[in-house]
């Protein structure tokens, strides 16, 4: 009777321990992996964004970016991309307009911010769009700048937002955007290849910040 309540004290151990790694895995984040001629970003897309995370996965899967443009670039505030109209663009076409007609709701969460190297969608102005619904294929990457406190207060009263302590580190010792936070949806985030963003940051660029060379990124996910 001992052996046999310790057989299934065994079992029940060994079903929490599966149900514990199936969880982990479930809860996992999904990495991605951006290829340029300036080198390789891998980023993980955020699970607290859901609905942004799978339509970037959908459309990674139909190989949707495969050969796109980073086609706007601002040193010191990020690189953006997913224009659909990028692919076959003549060399000084105005770009940044094109887009499937759908858009996503905004997925705002306080603990998401603008970082260098955030990943982030996005979106048509204020003023056509009050609820800040994020565009459907076009995201950008955080350059960004560093940050004093001095200036972080400021910005603050400026765009009536509060940036709490743990973020002032990161906007201080990393850089970012911080007056985009809660206002453009940010939904991964660069884990390596943070150097390539600076590469393609320093691309001299027309007047409409269009790089005179063009950069194109074929995205992948990782396993």
């Amino acid at each position: 009777m001992r052996n046999i309540f310790y057989i299934v004290i065994l079992i029940l151990i060994a079903s929490c321990s599966a149900s514990k790694k199936a969880s982990v895995k479930e809860a996992s984040e999904q990495k991605v992996m951006i290829t340029t001629d300036y080198g390789t970003m891998v980023l993980k897309l955020y699970n607290k964004t859901p609905l942004h995370r799978d339509n970037f996965i959908k459309l990674i899967k139909q190989h949707f970016y495969d050969s796109l443009l980073f086609h706007r670039v601002i040193k010191g505030f990020m690189i953006q991309g997913g224009d659909p109209e990028s692919k076959y663009a003549k060399q000084g076409q105005l770009l940044g307009e094109g887009s499937p007609k759908y858009t996503i709701p905004a997925e705002f969460d306080s603990s998401l911010f603008h970082k260098k190297g955030a990943l982030a969608a996005a979106r048509e102005a204020d003023a056509d769009n009050p609820q800040k619904r994020s565009s459907s294929t076009q995201f950008y990457i955080v350059d960004g700048k560093r940050y004093n406190d001095a200036q972080m207060d400021k910005m603050e009263e400026k765009v009536h937002i509060k940036i709490p302590e743990n973020h002032r580190v990161v906007y201080r010792t990393i850089g970012g955007d911080p007056f985009l936070d809660m206002n453009y949806t940010v939904f991964g985030e660069v884990i390596s290849g943070l150097d390539v963003i600076d590469k393609i940051a320093e691309a001299s660029t027309d007047e409409n910040s269009r790089p005179l060379k063009n950069i194109r990124m074929k995205i992948t996910l990782l396993k």
